[in-house]
């Protein structure tokens, strides 16, 4: 991650911490089912992304998705990884992910500590969780999908208690030495847990944001000038502005011990 505290730096002077943030996110019930492998239903909807579009409504349309109860985690990919010997740690080549990949793990085919078996899997590519996802017959979700999702509340929040608190509050902490377990966050009202709060995750299309060598694309290089807050549809939303200068500072082969993923998949796939 060799650009991302300089991003991130970044995005601290282009507003102070607030929390009031608002959450966009337009859904407001509490009944899900995980009832489609390990995956619930996310029903389709628009809200205002972060980085707003440039057409007349400033809202992006979702259609309905599947997504992942939780992250995938060390002992789920273990299982991919004995079906694909190609993904071992000794064997994995330099431009499919850097010399980071699976470090956690005890050898190719040992995860070595039981503490973290039912932990997200981090240290891992955006070519090697894009792999897994083909593997289970999903992709990843689209940034788009992803913030949808993430933008629903937590259930049983405290009246006043915002989302933006409870990033914010994450960030402020430094990553555990051992990883806790999936679910063990929050649930928001979609049904989803660990949105936020436990590790950063991949999205299919992380480096959308800014595109290298242009200002094309949803927020352009001039994301990060003095003017990039008119471009938002929160300029309070500090934690937002961290999370896509993070995603703006990856490239595909990084693997970090905070970056995670979880899987997607179109309704009406099987």
């Amino acid at each position: 991650m060799k650009t991302a505290f300089t991003l991130i730096l970044l995005a601290f002077v282009l507003h102070p911490v607030v929390e009031s943030a608002q959450d966009t996110y337009p859904g407001r019930s509490s009944r899900y089912q995980c009832d489609h492998d390990g995956m619930i239903k996310i029903p389709g909807g628009q809200f205002a992304p972060f980085l707003l579009p440039q057409t007349q409504d400033r809202r992006v349309k979702v259609q309905p998705f599947y997504l992942d109860v939780h992250a995938v985690t060390n002992g789920e990919f273990l299982q991919f990884v004995k079906a694909n010997p190609q993904w071992k740690r000794s064997r994995i080549p330099g431009v499919f992910a850097d010399s980071n990949y699976l470090k956690q793990w005890a050898g190719d085919l040992r995860i070595g500590d039981d503490r973290i078996i039912n932990s997200p899997v981090t240290n891992i590519s955006w070519f090697a969780a894009n792999a897994y996802c083909k593997w289970k017959g999903k992709r990843l979700p689209t940034m788009d999908e992803w913030e949808f999702a993430a933008g629903a509340a937590p259930v049983n929040a405290k009246p006043g208690d915002k989302l933006s608190r409870i990033i914010l509050e994450w960030y402020d902490h430094p990553n555990p030495a051992v990883l806790p377990p999936v679910r063990s966050t929050y649930r928001n009202r979609l049904g989803i847990y660990d949105m936020h709060g436990l590790i950063w995750e991949w999205v299919d299309d992380f480096n959308s944001v800014m595109p290298a060598g242009g200002n094309q694309g949803r927020g352009g290089n001039a994301f990060y000038c003095g003017a990039a807050s008119a471009g938002t549809a929160n300029k309070e939303d500090y934690a937002a502005f961290m999370r896509y200068a993070f995603r703006q500072s990856l490239q595909a082969t990084y693997t970090i011990g905070s970056l995670g993923f979880r899987c997607a998949q179109d309704v009406g796939s099987n």
